[in-house]
C-alpha cells in the first residue's frame, strides 16, 4: 500500500520515474482482474501523452505522477463512459470539473471503475461487467456503487479513487473494504461532466487509504463551480463547529433499539469496540434518538425521490428498457409512478424531520453510526437483491436529504477477518473535522492500510518526509485555524492542514487587547502550564518568509512542544505583552474562548 506522502517521496526524494511508476500502474491494472473493479483502462498512448505534459510541470504540484482510478459515470476525455449500461455508452469529449482540478494537480487517472448499474446499489454485485468482488474476501460484495473504486484502492492499485454517493455508495464501500470514504457537503465538489443518479443530492465522493490522503485530495479537489448549478460556496462554520475538539468532544451514538446488524453479533460487537475507541481519543459518548434520521431515509427511495433518478435517464429507459438489468430498471423504473403533489408531500414531511433533527447538533459535535449493519455475501444478495440492499441503507440513506457531510472510517475487523467502518456525520461543511477524528480514529486502532500491512499510526513517518524538504509545519492556535478570519492566510499560500492536537501542558493562553480580529496569545511558562488545542498547517519553504511578514508583534514564531513531544515551529507571544490580557489558559482553546464570547 502506497500513500500520497510515500509516492511523492519517492519522486522527490528517492528520485524514482513517474513514467515507469504509471506506465508499470497502468499495464498491472491492464491484466487479469479477479474482483471485476474495472470497466476500462487507459491505453499507453493516451498515458503517456498525460505523461508528456507532467514531465513539463513542476513535482511541486500537490498531487505529481499519483495515480487514481474514477467510478464509471463521472467523465474522462479518452475514455468511454458507461454509468455500468454498455448501451448507454459515450465518449466524453472533455474532463469532469472534479477530474480537470485534480488533474492540474498533477494526478494521472489510470481508468474507469466497476459500479452498481446507474448507481441505485449499495452492494457493487448489480453490474453487466460482473459482480465487484470484496478485497479481503472474494465471496463477499464490495458494496457499491462506487464498486471499484474501492477495491481499486485497497488492493494497492491506485492511490486513491472518484466514486459518487447519493444514499451511500461511497461510504458502504470504503467500509467494506478498510478505507476512508469522504462524502463531503452537498455542493462542494463539483458534479458537473458525469452521469447523475439524483442530482439533488448527488456528491461526489474520495477514497483513500489515511487521513492524511482524503484531506490532500478533498483541498485539491475542493471548490465553487459556478456552471454546476448544484455547487455551493464554501461557508466558513461559526466558530462552534468550526472543529471538533482534540479532547472532551461529544459525539451522538443511537440508542439501542435504534441500531439493527440483521443478527450479525460479530458486527455488533465491532462496533462496540469502536465506540470505546474513541471514548479513549477523549470523546463522550450521548445516546440519540434516531428516529427521525431513520424516517428520513425511507423517503429516499419509498417516497417520490426515485422520480429523480427516473428523470435523470428518462429518455434512455423509456426507449430502450431492455438494456437495463432487471433490477436496475424495477427500482429506477417504479420513478415514473410518482405524482407531483406525492413530491410536495415528501418535501413538506422531510422539512419537518429537518427541523425535528437539528437539536441534535447542540447536544454533540458529531453523530456516530455503523456504516452498515453487516456484510453479506455476492449469493445471498443474488438471492434478495432489493431487500439486502435496503439493509444496507439503513444508517446511510437520510444523510444527503438532511444536508450533513459525512466520512466512512475505519474501526476494526471481525474475528471473520472481515472489516468493520464507522460513519462520522455532521452538519454541511464540517467537512475537514470529520475527516480529522476518522484520522485519529484509525491511527488510535493502529489498522492496516487497506489490504496491505503498514498500520496507519506508521504513515506519521512518511508524512514527517513529506513536510521536512519542501514543506513546513506551523502550529497556529487563534485567527489564522480552519474557519477562521486569518486562515486564508495559510491557504492562500498553498498552506494544508496536516492535523488538529494539543500542545505539551506547558503554556498559558491569553485573549490580547486590541482587534479586530481577535488574537491569543501562546506563552511558555515554567510552572502551571496547560495544554493548548492547535492546528498543525504545512507551508512550501518558500512562503514561510511571506507568511512571517502578515505577523504583527507581540507575535511571531518560535518552538512549540506538542503533547506527543514532538517540536514544531509555532506561534508564540512576547510575555511582557500580556500585563493587560485575559488568561484563558483553563479553557485550553481558542474556539472555546470566542463561544463563550458569543
Amino acid at each position: 500500500m502506497e500513500t500520497i506522502a510515500a509516492r511523492l517521496n519517492a519522486y522527490r526524494q528517492a528520485g524514482h520515474s513517474a513514467r515507469d511508476h504509471l506506465l508499470k500502474s497502468r499495464d498491472a491494472i491492464a491484466g487479469a482482474d479477479p474482483h471485476n473493479a474495472w470497466i476500462s483502462v487507459i491505453d499507453a498512448a493516451t498515458l503517456g501523452r498525460m505523461i508528456d505534459w507532467l514531465e513539463q510541470q513542476p513535482q511541486s504540484l500537490p498531487l505529481y505522477g499519483v495515480p487514481f482510478a474514477v467510478k464509471d459515470n463521472i467523465d474522462v476525455a479518452g475514455l468511454p463512459t458507461t454509468a455500468g449500461c454498455p448501451d448507454y455508452c459515450y465518449w466524453p469529449d472533455a474532463h469532469a470539473a472534479v477530474v480537470e482540478r485534480l488533474m492540474r494537480a498533477g494526478a494521472i487517472p489510470l481508468g474507469k471503475t466497476n459500479l452498481d448499474q446507474f448507481a441505485p446499489g449499495l452492494v457493487g454485485s448489480r453490474s453487466p461487467y460482473g459482480a465487484c468482488r470484496n478485497a479481503f474476501d472474494q465471496s463477499r460484495i464490495s458494496g457499491g456503487s462506487s464498486a471499484g473504486s474501492a477495491v481499486a484502492v485497497a488492493l494497492g492499485q491506485v492511490t486513491f479513487a472518484l466514486g459518487t454517493d447519493t444514499a451511500g455508495s461511497g461510504r458502504v464501500p470504503a467500509a467494506f473494504n478498510n478505507l476512508l470514504g469522504l462524502k463531503p457537503t452537498r455542493g462542494r465538489l463539483s458534479t458537473r461532466g458525469g452521469v447523475p443518479a439524483c442530482r439533488s443530492l448527488d456528491c461526489v465522493n474520495v477514497f483513500g487509504l489515511c487521513g492524511d490522503d482524503v484531506r490532500r485530495v478533498f483541498e485539491v479537489a475542493d471548490g465553487f463551480d459556478p456552471l454546476d448549478p448544484q455547487a455551493r460556496p464554501a461557508q466558513p462554520p461559526a466558530p462552534l463547529q468550526a472543529a471538533i475538539p482534540q479532547d472532551g468532544f461529544r459525539f451522538g451514538v443511537p440508542r439501542e433499539q435504534d441500531l439493527a446488524f440483521f443478527g450479525d453479533e460479530q458486527t455488533a460487537a465491532a462496533f462496540h469496540h469502536g465506540i470505546q475507541a474513541l471514548e479513549a481519543l477523549g470523546g463522550e459518548a450521548c445516546r440519540i434518538d434516531l428516529t427521525p434520521f431513520l424516517e428520513a431515509a425511507r423517503l429516499l427511495y419509498e417516497g417520490p425521490w426515485v422520480a429523480e433518478r427516473y428523470s435523470a435517464i428518462r429518455e434512455f429507459i423509456e426507449s430502450r428498457p431492455e438494456s437495463l438489468l432487471p433490477v436496475t430498471r424495477q427500482i429506477i423504473g417504479a420513478g415514473a409512478a410518482p405524482l407531483a403533489c406525492d413530491l410536495f408531500s415528501a418535501q413538506h414531511r422531510l422539512a419537518e424531520l429537518r427541523r425535528a433533527t437539528e437539536p441534535v447538533w447542540e447536544q454533540v459535535d458529531c453523530l456516530v453510526t455503523p456504516t452498515a449493519g453487516y456484510l453479506p455475501t455476492i449469493e445471498a444478495v443474488k438471492a434478495d437483491p432489493v431487500g439486502i440492499n435496503s439493509q444496507l441503507g439503513y444508517y446511510t440513506n437520510f444523510m444527503n436529504l438532511l444536508d450533513l457531510s459525512a466520512i466512512a472510517a475505519p474501526s476494526g475487523f471481525t474475528p471473520d477477518g472481515l472489516p468493520f467502518g464507522l460513519t462520522l456525520s455532521a452538519p454541511a461543511f464540517m467537512d475537514r473535522p470529520l475527516i480529522d477524528l476518522a484520522e485519529r480514529l484509525q491511527r488510535h486502532r493502529q489498522l492496516p492500510l487497506g489490504t496491505g500491512r503498514q498500520s496507519a499510526a506508521a504513515t506519521a513517518r512518511v508524512l514527517e518526509a513529506d513536510h521536512g524538504e519542501h514543506r513546513l509545519a506551523i502550529a497556529v492556535c487563534g485567527a489564522h485555524m480552519s474557519g477562521l478570519p486569518l486562515n486564508e492566510t495559510l491557504t492562500e499560500r498553498g498552506g494544508r492542514h496536516l492535523q488538529t492536537t494539543r500542545t505539551a501542558a506547558l503554556y498559558r493562553l491569553y485573549a490580547l487587547p486590541g482587534g479586530p480580529p481577535a488574537r491569543p496569545g501562546l506563552v511558555r511558562v515554567d510552572a502551571d502550564g496547560e495544554a493548548v488545542e492547535v492546528e498543525v498547517w504545512t507551508l512550501p519553504r518558500h512562503r514561510v518568509g511571506d507568511f512571517l511578514d502578515t505577523i504583527p508583534a507581540p507575535l511571531g514564531l518560535g518552538r512549540i512542544t506538542l503533547e506527543d513531544g514532538r517540536e514544531v515551529i509555532g506561534f508564540v507571544c512576547e510575555a511582557a505583552a500580556t500585563g493587560s490580557a485575559e488568561d484563558i489558559s483553563a479553557l485550553g482553546s481558542w474556539r472555546r474562548y470566542l463561544t463563550r464570547s458569543g
